[in-house]
C-alpha cells in the first residue's frame, strides 16, 4: 500500500538521522545563547534607566521586542525538548522564559503548540489554520457574513500589518488561559511568572518615564515582538496545503506537504530563529537549531527518492505566495487547491 511505503520511508529516514548523530544536544550553544539574551534583557533595562525621559527610549523598545522574540524562539526550542536530555529541565527553562521574560503562558502555548504539530494545516484541527482577523481556508471564509466577508477579499494586502498586533494577541490569549477553568498545569506557578513580568516591567517604566512615553515605549516593545514571532512563523505554513479534518495522511507527507523552507542565509536565519527550516522541524522537532542545516541536506535526499514534494523559497517569494493565497481564500477561491494530496481529500 501507498500509505506504509511512506511509513517504511520514514523509519529509514529517521534510523539514518539517528546514525549521523543529528539528534544530538548542542549544550553550548543552548547555555551561550538563553544567557546572552537574558543579559541583553537586563542591559536594555539598565539603558532605559540611565537614558531617561527622551523619545530615544523607542529604540531601546525595539531592541526589547526584539530580545524577547529571540528568547521566545529558545523557550520554543526548549518546549520541544531540544535543548536539554532532561524533559523537565526543558520544561521548566520554556516556562521561565514564557513567563518571566515574554509574558506568556507555557501551558497555554504548548498545547496549542502541540496539536498544531500534530496536524498541521488540517482544517478544525491546527488552531492556527483558526479563522480570526484572517482566514486561513475557503471553509472559514464561507462561515463570514457582511463587512467581515467583504473585508476578507482583501485580507492578503493587511496582513503584514496584522502581525504587528500578534504580540498583543499572544498576551491577551495567555492572560485569559490562566484564569480562564480549563485545566493548566501549574497555574499559579504560571500566574506568578506572567505577573512579575507586566507588574516589574511596567513599574520600571512608568517610574522611568512619563506615563505618555512609558505607553509608548510599551506599545512599540510588544508590536515589534509580536511583529518578528509572527514574521518568523507565518511563512511556514499559510499558503501550503489544507486538508478536512477528517484525512487521513501518513506522517511523512503530511509534515512535508504542508510545511514550507525559506532561505536567505545569515540574515533568514536571525529573525525566524532556525524556522527557515520548517519540514525539517516538522519531521523531526527535538533537532537542536545547530543541526538543522545539516539534517535538511539528508531529508532533501530523501524526498528526492521517494518523489515527494520539497517546498522552499525566499523569504519575499514566501510572503508573495502568502499574500495571493490570503487573497484567494478571501474571495472564497478554491484555486489554491491544486496540489494532488489535497485535491485527493478534498474530491
Amino acid at each position: 500500500m501507498i500509505g506504509e511505503r511512506y511509513v517504511e520511508a520514514f523509519h529509514a529516514l529517521s534510523a539514518e538521522v539517528n546514525e549521523a548523530g543529528l539528534l544530538k544536544r548542542r549544550y553550548g550553544y543552548y547555555w551561550t545563547m538563553i544567557l546572552f539574551w537574558m543579559l541583553a534583557v537586563a542591559a536594555i533595562l539598565l539603558a532605559v534607566v540611565l537614558l531617561g525621559p527622551t523619545w530615544w527610549q523607542l529604540v531601546l523598545a525595539a531592541l526589547l521586542g526584539l530580545a524577547f522574540a529571540q528568547l521566545g524562539f529558545l523557550g520554543h526550542e526548549a518546549a520541544h525538548q531540544q535543548v536539554f536530555a532532561s524533559a523537565r529541565w526543558n520544561e521548566w527553562t520554556a516556562r521561565v522564559i514564557a513567563g518571566l521574560f515574554t509574558g506568556l503562558s507555557f501551558g497555554w502555548w504548548v498545547d496549542k503548540h502541540g496539536r498544531h504539530h500534530a496536524n498541521p494545516n488540517k482544517d478544525g484541527v491546527d488552531p492556527d489554520a483558526d479563522a480570526g482577523v484572517v482566514s486561513f481556508t475557503p471553509e472559514g471564509t464561507d462561515r463570514r457574513s457582511g463587512l467581515a466577508a467583504k473585508a476578507g477579499e482583501y485580507q492578503g494586502y493587511y496582513f503584514l500589518p496584522v502581525l504587528l498586533f500578534e504580540g498583543a494577541s499572544l498576551h491577551v490569549d495567555s492572560i485569559r488561559r490562566i484564569l480562564s477553568r480549563k485545566r493548566l498545569a501549574h497555574r499559579w506557578t504560571e500566574i506568578l511568572f506572567v505577573g512579575v513580568h507586566f507588574v516589574g516591567y511596567l513599574t520600571l517604566l512608568f517610574i522611568v518615564l512619563p506615563p505618555g512615553m512609558a505607553v509608548a515605549f510599551f506599545v512599540v516593545q510588544v508590536a515589534v515582538f509580536g511583529f518578528l514571532l509572527g514574521g518568523a512563523f507565518s511563512p511556514n505554513h499559510i499558503g501550503m496545503p489544507t486538508v478536512p479534518r477528517d484525512a487521513e495522511i501518513d506522517f511523512l507527507r503530511r509534515q512535508i506537504h504542508m510545511s514550507r523552507n525559506v532561505r536567505g542565509g545569515a540574515f533568514v536565519h536571525f529573525f525566524m530563529g532556525g524556522l527557515e527550516y520548517q519540514v525539517e522541524h516538522h519531521l523531526f522537532p527535538r533537532a537542536a537549531r545547530p543541526n538543522l542545516p545539516a539534517l535538511q541536506k539528508v531529508v532533501r535526499r530523501h524526498c528526492a527518492e521517494n518523489g515527494i514534494p520539497y517546498t522552499e523559497t525566499s523569504l519575499p517569494e514566501a510572503f508573495r505566495t502568502i499574500i495571493a493565497y490570503l487573497n484567494q481564500v478571501g474571495l472564497k477561491n478554491r484555486d489554491p487547491y491544486t496540489c494532488p494530496l489535497v485535491r485527493q481529500y478534498r474530491g
